[in-house]
């Protein structure tokens, strides 16, 4: 028996050691036999299964029940297995009969495949003996039917180059027009049997009629209108039928004639329009446009019906007219250059906008393509138009200077877009592309006098620009009249050009926006010189004792015009913002990059930023007598803590007198009121910490009134944004939690001065407590302000700065405590007496809120 339970041991074990089924198999056996019995897990844990099953040893009481649970489990599972067992006995025998039985069936199977493919193969052999004599037939037909077609063509062929020198002769271009038509796609059929000697020549004799009829026609065209023009009809009938016949064969003779044609209904033109002639000048394109107008319907009326309407040949001859027109006009220009002004060289841009816009309103620009064509090809030679860009050139290149001209060809329009404009547009106007320095010229020299303009009439209004609207102040009016100025300035170049010249307008934009900047806003900012001088007055009556005399740096007037200039900067600053965008907007896409404001905007906002100074300087100025009042104040001799001192209110006073005024100056410029008033929180608290250190010595009577002074003044500042406002409203965030931090520092200050620790140890914890981020220069300040002897304060320091380098680590409490041991009669103060006294301050300070 023993053997045996060492044997099942063993093949547990093994079973243990070599059956490990995956987790793939743990999964498909969870989903197939579910099962939330623990002992099924895959991960299950006798010693935890027996510590549920039994958690306490009361639960051993019932033992042999739960064994006896277990047995009979056994027992059902052996049962279980025995009878799976006997059923799977005979599977074996069972599958060996059903293999047996399943080889007869697919040998039968197989016999059977065998004998249908058998009778599909006969009844194949059979088919095509049935049909092969009719596949025979087919083929002959087939081969029949192409023979007859070919020969049918043939015949056509032949017959119709016979008709086609015939007709050719006798000059008949209405037949010839459709018969040469059916030929040549006839021809197409027997482009394979080219290598045929007979199909060859009838190829070539074809092409012969063909070049014969163009010179034919050519030469009739040159004769009919050798002299003053066809003054037959039938001659013009015959040229119309000639025309249908140009449709037919090649294109080039097509172009050949349009070319000679179109130039020479140009031929009076060029020569009433030549250089010599005074209509050639600028001052007389009007004329141009006008003769070509009456040519064009005079054509119209004699010899429009010569041509097919998808020949195009008016606005053929307007096109080659636009062409030949540009070339005299750059021609002419360049050589009297010196002879071109603004107002004339306007006037031709209008007149010439205006006609090729009524180009574009009669003409569709269809024949169009093939000028996108030829001028593609001579450009690759050598490319004399100034709108088109070469392939490849980067067109985001930088330049070097804004003054230094650059090739208009590097910048502008391809024919392409500029169908997709308008078909005419920049076709003669592109000529005067060079020469819009001169209107760039005029702009600038305009601006120049405006802005003399502005100057002189800011020195004539004096003070008066501070008292124009005391309640919010408003701009100054020649701040929207420039930029009026700029918008008519962009509006007429974009007529004129979207290149270059707008490039060099938007550097005379840049110019005088500095410009404005400097001499009407910087310029006119009340002088800052003097505030030592102030501050020395200031000092010198506190000494006197006689406060009210004092006078602020700046005038309510002064104050007006510093916010007048604020919110002027603020409406220049946004207006650059929309006129660069309307620059990229109105400029080409591949220039828009190049249009860049920004330093002019970052100089509105220095403007912006040199006002809230002033503002901020002036009200510290004011506020500073009281500060040094306060830093002059015997704190140690002080006796009793009372209202608020007298210096905090002079400062709240101040307040009360600056803030209201220059909230209604800045009612449109929310924003920069409270920015301003952030910064002044920021410079005062900074100033208030500084002259708090100079109140020195400081008894603890005296630290209490600073400190309930310092909590008015908190106040003060949180309601510094509203203050004299019949609606109240809350301060920003960021500003309550400025003015918070600040001012709880200058809190935190008096109370180590105020604190009375019986050690030296427990005074520096407390300090570093309430000032964590502070250093031995600043305790050591303190330390002056408590009244602490030199001769002490090293002791205190070193302390301190021991024990800022240990900060966190309590392992070195019993190194302090002897340090402070040794020192216990440096600081002899009562801390009960001390803390009482605090706790009177809050109360204090808690009935006066």
């Amino acid at each position: 028996m023993a053997a045996q339970e060492v044997d099942d041991f063993l093949d547990d074990e093994l079973v243990n050691q070599y059956i490990v089924f995956p987790p793939e198999v743990i999964a498909a056996i969870d989903q197939v036999f579910p099962s939330q019995d623990p002992l099924d897990r895959a991960d299950f844990n006798p010693v935890d299964y027996i510590n549920n099953l039994f958690p306490t040893e009361q639960s051993l009481s019932n033992i042999e029940e739960v064994i006896s649970d277990f047995q009979g489990k056994i027992h059902h599972l052996d049962s279980e297995i025995k009878s799976c067992i006997r059923s799977q006995s005979g599977v074996s025998a069972d599958g060996a009969a059903a293999l047996e039985e399943a080889q007869i069936a697919i040998c039968q199977l197989f016999a059977r495949i065998k004998d249908i493919r058998a009778k599909a193969e006969k009844s194949e052999h059979t088919v095509r003996e049935i049909t092969r004599d009719i596949k025979q037939l087919d083929i002959a037909k087939r081969n029949l039917t192409s023979a007859i077609t070919t020969l049918n063509h043939l015949h056509f062929l032949v017959f119709g180059v016979d008709q086609l020198e015939v007709l050719c002769q006798k000059r008949q271009y209405s037949e010839i027009a459709s018969l040469l038509q059916g030929v040549s796609r006839v021809m197409e059929h027997f482009t394979p049997y080219l290598d045929i000697p007979q199909v060859k020549q009838l190829a070539d004799q074809l092409d012969q009629i063909e070049k014969r009829l163009g010179d034919q026609i050519s030469n009739d065209f040159k004769e009919a209108f050798s002299g003053s023009g066809p003054k037959q009809p039938s001659t013009l009938t015959q040229l119309s039928e000639a025309c249908s016949v140009l449709n037919v064969i090649e294109p080039r003779f097509k172009r050949e004639i349009i070319r000679w044609f179109v130039g020479l209904q140009l031929v009076e033109y060029s020569h009433l329009f030549q250089e010599s002639e005074e209509n050639a000048w600028l001052d007389r394109v009007d004329r141009r446009y006008a003769w070509v107008k009456r040519h064009l319907l005079s054509f119209e009326e004699r010899m429009g019906r010569i041509f097919s309407q998808d020949w195009e040949m008016s606005e053929r001859i307007a096109v080659e007219f636009c062409i030949l027109t540009r070339n005299e006009l750059t021609k002419i220009m360049a050589k009297r250059v010196n002879e071109i002004d603004v107002k004339l060289l306007l006037f031709t841009l209008q007149k010439t906008t205006q006609f090729e816009e009524l180009l574009s309103r009669r003409f569709t620009g269809a024949s169009m393509e093939e000028l996108l064509s030829s001028e593609k090809s001579a450009k690759k030679i050598e490319s004399t138009n100034p709108f088109e860009e070469p392939v490849g050139k980067n067109p985001f290149e930088e330049e070097d200077e804004t003054e230094k001209s650059v090739p208009s060809n590097q910048v502008q329009l391809t024919i392409t877009e500029s169908l997709t404009v308008s078909p005419f547009h920049g076709l003669i106007s592109r000529c005067f592309e060079n020469h819009l320095n001169i209107f760039v010229d005029s702009q600038d020299k305009n601006l120049a006098e405006l802005m003399d303009r502005f100057v002189a009439d800011l020195k004539i209004q004096g003070t008066s620009l501070a008292q124009a609207e005391i309640e919010g102040c408003c701009v100054l009016p020649s701040c929207a009249d420039l930029f009026v100025f700029y918008k008519k300035c962009l509006l007429q170049c974009a007529q004129l050009s979207t290149g270059q010249p707008m490039l060099s307008l938007a550097s005379v934009f840049k110019k005088y926006l500095r410009e404005y900047a400097s001499r009407l806003l910087q310029s006119n900012l009340p002088s800052s010189g003097g505030a030592a001088g102030l501050i020395q007055n200031f000092q010198s009556l506190l000494k006197e004792g006689d406060m009210s005399s004092t006078s602020p740096k700046y005038s309510k007037d002064d104050i007006a015009r510093i916010c007048t200039i604020l919110t002027t900067a603020e409406y220049c600053l946004e207006t650059t913002q929309q006129l660069e965008g309307k620059l990229k907007e109105k400029v080409q896409p591949a220039l828009a990059d190049k249009v860049d404001l920004g330093s002019e905007q970052d100089l509105f906002g220095s403007v912006i930023s040199q006002c809230i100074q002033l503002l901020v300087a002036d009200l510290e100025c004011a506020c500073e007598p009281a500060l040094v009042t306060m830093a002059k104040t015997a704190w140690q001799t002080w006796e009793s803590v009372g209202d608020q001192s007298q210096y905090v209110t002079l400062m709240t006073s101040q307040f009360k007198h600056y803030i209201p005024f220059i909230r209604d100056c800045l009612v449109s410029s929310r924003k920069y009121f409270t920015q301003f008033c952030m910064r002044f929180v920021n410079a005062f608290m900074t100033r208030f910490v500084q002259q708090l250190y100079k109140c020195k010595p400081v008894g603890v009577v005296g630290a209490e009134q600073l400190l309930l002074d310092t909590h008015m003044l908190k106040t003060a500042l949180l309601d510094l944004p509203s203050v004299g406002s019949q609606v109240t409203r809350k301060p920003p965030a960021s500003y309550s939690k400025m003015v918070v931090k600040g001012m709880t520092r200058a809190e935190m200050i008096l109370k180590v001065v105020m604190d009375a620790s019986d050690t030296n140890a427990k005074y520096v914890a407390h300090y570093m407590r309430l000032l964590p981020e502070s250093d031995p220069s600043e305790f050591q300040k303190i330390l002056d302000m408590k009244g602490v002897r030199r001769s002490e304060q090293q002791l205190l320091v070193d302390l301190y700065r021991a024990q800022q380098s240990s900060q966190g680590d309590r392992e070195d409490s019993s190194t302090f405590s002897a340090v402070s041991a040794s020192n216990t009669q440096g600081l002899p103060l009562s801390p009960d007496h001390e803390s009482s006294r605090i706790k009177k301050l809050e109360k204090l300070i808690k009935r006066r809120l």
